[in-house]
Parts: structure tokens; C-alpha cells; sequence
């Protein structure tokens, strides 16, 4: 394994599965990608919807300004810097990509020819799972590439 990709939404949960996604990479002295994807523009705009309103090195009330594409753009940009400086490795690479997010999961992974995609698991609520559906589930569908699924679970349900 010389090459590991981290596919990171919002969710609080975020840095935890970089984290480990990252001590998996150390252990087998891998390169890192981390990336983001920006699927619907109108998930970011939405403070009940947005989930990085719950990450703590973050500051939520400067998202509200992030409501079109190069605003969610930059976030999502400052966001994986942050998750990298947190990790303390400069030779990170940081990705952010737009589209589907299983098919850009994917695709990226195939691009920087990542061995491994880490991806967290968490429940969401029983709307959001059936208009949204389990994108790491979709990951696992459509690749050959192996996965490392960190189980994440909702506290507040």
C-alpha cells in the first residue's frame, strides 16, 4: 500500500476518520489524499443540513458566507487544511472535487492511484438515508479498489 485516500464530509465525525485513515497510512508509510466532495451546492446553504456547523476547529458562523460554488469551493479547501495541519504532515495532498460523491470518490481514487479509500460509516436519519442513500455502501458498490470503513455512531439520535 503506497498510496491511501480519505474521503471526508462535514460531519464532526470528519476528523476522527482522518485520524485513523492516517495512522493506517503512517503504519504503512503511504502517501495521503484527502478529499472532499461538493455534490448539491443547496446542502451547504442550509444550517440544519450543514454538518460542519458541529466541527469544532471550524468556525460555523464564517461558513454562512460560503453559499455559492466558489464560497463552498473555499471552504471545503480551508476545511482539509485545517484536518491537515491537525495531522501535522506537509506532505498531505488535499483534493476537492465536484459530482456524484461515490463516482468522484472513486474517480479520484483511481486518478492519484490510491490502493486503499477510507471512508467513515455513520446513520443519518431515516429521510435523509433514503434521498441520500449510503454513499460509502455506493463506494463499496462500484470499486475494486479496498476500503477502510471507520464505524462512526450518531450520539444524538
Amino acid at each position: 500500500m503506497k498510496k491511501i485516500l480519505i474521503a471526508l464530509d462535514f460531519d464532526p465525525s470528519a476528523k476522527k476518520v482522518a485520524e485513523k485513515g492516517f495512522a493506517l497510512a503512517k503504519t504503512m508509510d503511504a502517501e495521503v489524499i484527502l478529499v472532499h466532495v461538493i455534490a448539491d451546492q443547496t446542502y451547504y446553504s442550509s444550517l440544519e443540513a450543514s454538518p460542519i456547523m458541529g466541527f469544532s476547529e471550524f468556525n460555523s458562523t464564517d461558513f454562512l458566507q460560503f453559499i455559492n460554488v466558489d464560497g463552498v469551493t473555499k471552504a471545503s479547501e480551508y476545511f482539509l487544511d485545517k484536518l491537515k495541519h491537525h495531522l501535522g504532515d506537509k506532505t498531505i495532498q488535499t483534493v476537492v472535487e465536484s459530482g456524484d460523491f461515490a463516482e468522484s470518490i472513486i474517480k479520484t481514487a483511481k486518478h492519484y492511484h490510491a490502493d486503499i479509500i477510507v471512508m467513515g460509516s455513520h446513520s443519518k436519519r431515516w429521510l435523509e438515508q433514503i434521498l441520500l442513500g449510503s454513499v460509502t455502501a455506493e463506494v463499496l458498490k462500484l470499486t475494486a479498489i479496498p476500503l477502510f470503513i471507520i464505524p462512526i455512531k450518531e450520539h444524538n439520535s
